[in-house]
């Protein structure tokens, strides 16, 4: 299903309740928020203002207590879990901060790994996974095992593998934040070309303000509370 009025992701009076030995633990309050299709948004916010939590229900990873996630015309507390698992491998890409690669496959098998779960042929996806391992500028490390490359290198493997399968919306969870300043400075131009060139939606959880500078709006998350 297609996102109404151009709208990718829309949040409506969200809520979030974790429970610690029956204590009530609120996270998200009331959350409002819209991302256009093409959008490049950056969430910041102090460590626990719940800003991986509200980029997991925007993924399908988690389920709100309250409100309405819908992304990408669909509404996920609406998905059983078979259909919420299929909506997720074709609508969201994943960007992690510790890059979660395998490390007993090389770079071409990891970003091989979603196509895996398509019905496109080997040769559909070897065309594919040369065709991101070049955009990445990898390409000519498609053979190596993740303790033969940078991290840099791994992260930018990673972001392959989150694109490979064309997805709707790339969410990133603190992409730079295993990273020294140069190779975060790459990552996020990669980023940037990803949204650029490809048209990509993303949604980037970050702390770091140079980070937020890549990114066409920035979101601020306080206590739960989306500031104003």
């Amino acid at each position: 299903m297609e996102s109404r009025n151009g709208n990718l992701v829309e949040l409506r009076n969200v809520h979030k309740v974790y429970f610690r030995d029956r204590i009530e633990v609120p996270v998200l309050q009331g959350i409002d928020l819209t991302i256009r299709e093409g959008e490049f948004v950056a969430l910041m916010g102090p460590s626990g203002s719940g800003k991986s939590t509200l980029l997991n229900l925007i993924a399908g990873i988690d389920s709100p207590t309250d409100g309405e996630v819908r992304v990408a015309g669909e509404s996920l507390g609406t998905l059983k879990p078979g259909k919420l698992a299929a909506w997720r491998a074709r609508h969201i890409g994943f960007i992690f901060q510790l890059y979660n690669l395998i490390p007993v496959l090389t770079a071409y098998q990891n970003v091989e790994l979603p196509l895996l779960l398509t019905k496109l042929s080997a040769k559909e996806r070897k065309k594919r996974v040369l065709k991101v391992l070049g955009l990445v500028g990898l390409e000519a490390r498609a053979k190596h095992f993740p303790r033969q490359l940078s991290g840099g290198e791994e992260q930018r493997v990673a972001i392959a593998r989150a694109i490979v399968a064309d997805p709707t919306l790339l969410v990133a969870d603190e992409p730079t934040g295993d990273l020294d300043a140069k190779n975060a400075a790459e990552i996020l131009t990669l980023l940037q070309r990803l949204h650029a060139e490809l048209e990509k939606t993303i949604l980037m959880v970050t702390h770091d303000p140079h980070a937020a500078e890549r990114a066409e709006k920035t979101l601020h998350l306080d206590k739960g509370v989306l500031q104003p």
